[in-house]
């Protein structure tokens, strides 16, 4: 009785590691995929933030590259091209923001002063490099996806490979995809929040089918997350059915989320442990990498 007993006893402790280990948490790199150093992070002279600071947030959470996009492009190029930058390890992947001031985001897809500006910073480049994308840019009316600016841009975007990461709804995505010269089959369209308005998961996985290139960015996600900071099991079996259309970003879009960064990048690694690690380290890093070219 003893022997089967122990043989008990040591199977439950075996289970229970088992189950310790998959739900520990994520420990490996991160990829964040919507990150801004807007004016009121820093400006050169003022702010929270300076690049020693915000970089040693990105550095102690093991954030190895960003996708940086600020308001204005100043914030960008200073990412790039500052030296605690290089000295934190963190590669930079420059975006062209859409907005210089705060008027644009509600202007910028009729604005031919915008689509100039693109073009310019453009041909400018980055001491990073030259711009992989455009955006975020936001869309509080879909229908304002067929301006006439936006239908520039989003052309632009696929003749030159360029990544989009735009903050909208699902039937504004289906208006930009329709718009790209290939109807949406080869734009490479970072969809930020993935539904921010809590767009249903069976209308998300029936986007993700219909366009090949379109990725989910998931800060901000409503439903992502139930008990404890775990996946909800209908974001789970999404994410194990596309695991190679997901990404994580910390959208820094004011202050406040800077200083929230530490418990911003925890949070995904707590659910990013509910994962298989190979399912987990895409996620995380890989699918975004990938995207970019990234070693």
């Amino acid at each position: 009785m003893r022997f089967i007993a122990c043989i008990a006893a040591c199977a439950a402790l075996a289970l229970s590691q088992a189950h310790g280990q998959t739900a520990a948490p994520y420990e490996g790199p991160l990829f964040d995929t919507h990150l801004h150093y807007n004016q009121e992070a820093w400006d050169g002279t003022a702010g929270s933030f300076p690049p020693t600071e915000a970089l040693a947030r990105m550095q102690r959470n093991q954030v190895k590259a960003i996708i940086a996009n600020s308001r204005p492009n100043a914030g960008t190029q200073t990412l790039a091209a500052a030296r605690e930058t290089r000295a934190a390890g963190v590669t930079v992947v420059p975006f062209v923001r859409l907005y210089r001031n705060r008027d644009d985001y509600n202007n910028w897809f009729r604005d031919e002063s915008i689509h100039e500006m693109v073009l310019a910073e453009l041909a400018r480049g980055t001491a990073s490099g030259p711009y992989r994308g455009l955006g975020e840019f936001h869309l509080y009316e879909s229908a304002n996806a067929n301006g006439p600016v936006a239908k520039k841009l989003i052309a632009l975007a696929e003749e030159k490979k360029l990544a989009v990461l735009a903050h909208v709804d699902d039937v504004a995505v289906d208006l930009l995809m329709a718009n790209a010269p290939s109807k949406g089959r080869a734009l490479r369209l970072i969809w930020a929040h993935t539904g921010i308005g809590g767009t249903p998961v069976e209308r998300v996985q029936a986007m993700l089918e219909r366009y090949p290139l379109l990725m989910g960015e998931l800060s901000y996600r409503p439903g992502l997350t139930c008990e404890d900071g775990r996946l909800c099991p209908e974001w789970r079996a999404l994410i194990l059915k596309h695991p190679d259309r997901f990404m994580v970003g910390s959208d820094t879009w004011v202050n406040q989320r800077w200083s929230a960064y530490d418990e911003i990048m925890r949070g995904y690694r707590t659910w990013l442990g509910d994962l298989p690690p190979a399912v987990a380290q895409r996620i995380a890093w890989g699918n975004a990498a990938a995207l970019f070219d990234l070693r």
